[in-house]
């Protein structure tokens, strides 16, 4: 129990890296996912292309390898030559990548509904985006939810990769005090901490679906 208490500072250090990661993450990506969604949906045939293209690259490749290129290729880009820290380099892999997923999974909702509603709407003196906000986006969100429940799920997961920058994360400090006193009782706490966060995260997503199931 001493042990215990002692290793536990560290790891809720390292489980609050995992969590702000998983936040900011979450946060940027669900808004920027909707954009890309429409534009996929756009009738402009170029914006289409560009973000087709961007949303194959993203789940193309991966999640590390982006990662690895915005903290280590990005400052040797022409034009762009940033060089960003650890932190927002993460933040900015994780958002892009996860924008894509979230991107094609708001798309296929918004393309199940049904046209009619669009006309109706239309011929009640709505705007497009008024469509959206009123009638569209309520019942995306609905049918979206188990999908956008097991990305954001898998997200908590994938923040793990973050080792490779030398961020202290959960796992990284549960990897350092494994190596430091011979004793695999620090990987089981991380291992409780994730099992926390997605019990969480699954509680929540269940009530919000059946708070938005049909009647």
């Amino acid at each position: 129990m001493d042990y215990l208490l002692r290793i536990l500072p560290p790891l809720l250090d390292g489980a609050g890296v995992t969590l702000g990661l998983f936040v900011v993450t979450l946060a940027l990506s669900l808004p920027l996912g909707l954009a890309l969604a429409l534009a996929r949906l756009s009738r402009l045939a170029a914006l289409r292309g560009a973000v087709s293209g961007f949303i194959w690259l993203m789940r193309g490749t991966p999640l590390m390898l982006q990662l690895l290129f915005v903290y280590y290729a990005l400052p040797f880009v022409p034009v762009i030559g940033v060089r960003l820290p650890d932190y927002p380099s993460a933040v900015v892999a994780f958002t892009l990548n996860y924008a894509a997923y979230f991107a094609e999974i708001l798309r296929a909702g918004i393309q199940s509904i049904d046209r009619g509603q669009y006309e109706g709407a239309k011929a009640l003196g709505m705007s497009y985006a008024q469509t959206l906000r009123r009638i569209v986006m309520p019942q995306v969100w609905r049918i979206s939810l188990p999908p956008l429940a097991n990305e954001t799920i898998t997200l908590v997961k994938d923040t793990s990769i973050i080792y490779v920058l030398a961020l202290n994360d959960l796992l990284r400090a549960a990897r350092g005090i494994v190596q430091r006193d011979f004793s695999i009782t620090p990987f089981v706490v991380a291992a409780a901490f994730y099992l926390l966060m997605t019990l969480v995260l699954t509680w929540v997503f269940q009530r919000l679906e059946r708070r938005y199931a049909s009647p």
